[in-house]
C-alpha cells in the first residue's frame, strides 16, 4: 500500500512573525478590525485604488495652478504617515488569514490539524503565549482550543490567556495582552529601567479616562488620563522574561511621578529623578516638552533643577 502523503502545515515564519506584531501591536477592538480587514479585502478597494491612480494628473495640474492646495496635500501627507503603520497590520494579518483560509479549502477535511497547528505555531512564535483575540481574525473557533485544552496542549491562565505547558508564564505579557490600553507607567515603568529599587508587586498602569474596567482597578494602581496626554511617551520595553510590552519612556515617567508624587513614595520619586540627571542618556529637551504639554512644565523644572549640575 503507498504511504500516505503527509501534509505540512507549517507557516512562513516571517508571515507569523508579522502576524504576531501585528496583533499585539493593535488595540481598538477585534471587532472593529474585523471590518477594515473586509474592506481591505473588497473589490471596492481595488476600484478606489483605480480612482485614486486616475486622479493623480489632476492633482498634479491643480498643483500648479494654486498653491493653496499646499497645506491640503501637507494634511494628506501627515494622514498617510498616521495611517500607514495600521495599513502595514492590517496587511500582515490579512496575509496570514487568507493563508489560513486556503489551507482549509484545500484540506476541508485535515481543519483539526490545521488549526490546532496554526495555534500551535502563534504560541511559539508569541514566547508560548497566545490569546483568543490573536485567532479571531482567523475565524478559527474556540472549539479548537477546548480541544487543545482538554489534550493538555494548552493550560488556560487567565480568561482569554493561554500558555504552552513547556512556557513560564510572564505577568506582565500576559496583562497587557488582556488589557491592551493598560500602558505600564511610573515606578512600574521605571522598574524596567532599573531606575527604582522598589519591586511592582502590584503593577501600576496608566489607561485613557473613558477606559473604565472593575477587574483592572483590582489588579493594579491605575492613573486615568485624558486623551491628549495618554500617547505621550509610549514605547516598547523587555520585560525581564525578554518579552515586549508597552511602557512610557523614562522622559515620561519622571513627569508622572512628579506629576503623581502624592501617590508615590516620596523618597524614591526623588532617587529616582536623581539617578534619571545623572544618567547618561537623559533627554532633557524631550522631558521639558512632555512636562510643558502635560501642564506641569514648572513643577518638572523646579524638581530636576534640584540635582541638575
Amino acid at each position: 500500500m503507498k504511504k500516505e502523503e503527509q501534509i505540512n502545515y507549517k507557516i512562513d515564519s516571517n508571515v507569523l512573525k508579522n502576524y504576531v506584531e501585528a496583533i499585539n501591536s493593535i488595540k481598538e477592538p477585534m471587532s472593529q478590525i474585523k471590518e477594515q480587514l473586509i474592506q481591505l479585502s473588497s473589490p471596492m478597494q481595488e476600484l478606489s485604488k483605480s480612482i485614486n491612480e486616475s486622479m493623480k494628473p489632476i492633482v498634479e495640474v491643480s498643483k500648479s495652478i494654486s498653491k493653496s492646495l499646499e497645506p491640503i496635500r501637507k494634511i494628506g501627507e501627515q494622514l498617510n504617515e498616521t495611517l500607514k503603520p495600521m495599513q502595514d497590520q492590517l496587511k500582515n494579518i490579512n496575509t496570514m488569514s487568507n493563508l489560513i483560509k486556503e489551507l482549509s479549502m484545500k484540506y476541508p477535511n485535515e481543519q483539526l490539524k490545521i488549526f490546532t497547528d496554526t495555534i500551535k505555531q502563534i504560541m511559539d512564535t508569541n514566547n508560548g503565549m497566545f490569546s483568543t483575540r490573536m485567532i479571531e481574525p482567523l475565524n478559527i473557533s474556540r472549539q479548537y482550543i477546548s480541544i487543545m485544552e482538554n489534550n493538555n496542549d494548552i493550560e488556560k491562565i487567565s480568561r482569554g490567556i493561554y500558555l504552552s505547558p513547556s512556557a513560564f508564564e510572564d505577568s506582565y505579557f500576559s496583562f497587557q495582552q488582556k488589557y491592551k490600553k493598560a500602558i505600564f507607567s511610573h515606578m512600574n515603568a521605571l522598574y524596567f529601567y532599573s531606575m527604582t529599587e522598589e519591586f511592582p508587586y502590584n503593577y501600576t498602569v496608566t489607561v485613557p479616562q473613558n477606559y473604565h474596567v472593575n477587574t483592572v482597578n483590582e489588579k493594579c494602581n491605575v492613573f486615568y488620563v485624558s486623551d491628549d496626554i495618554y500617547e505621550i511617551g509610549i514605547t516598547e520595553v523587555e520585560t525581564p522574561s525578554g518579552n515586549k510590552v508597552r511602557a512610557y519612556d523614562k522622559e515620561r515617567c519622571i513627569c508622572d511621578i512628579i506629576r503623581s508624587k502624592g501617590r508615590m513614595d516620596p523618597e524614591q520619586v526623588k532617587k529616582s529623578v536623581k539617578q534619571y540627571i545623572q544618567s547618561k542618556d537623559k533627554n532633557v529637551a524631550k522631558l521639558s516638552d512632555y512636562a510643558k504639554r502635560m501642564g506641569i512644565s514648572k513643577k518638572v523644572m523646579e524638581m530636576v533643577g534640584i540635582y541638575y549640575e
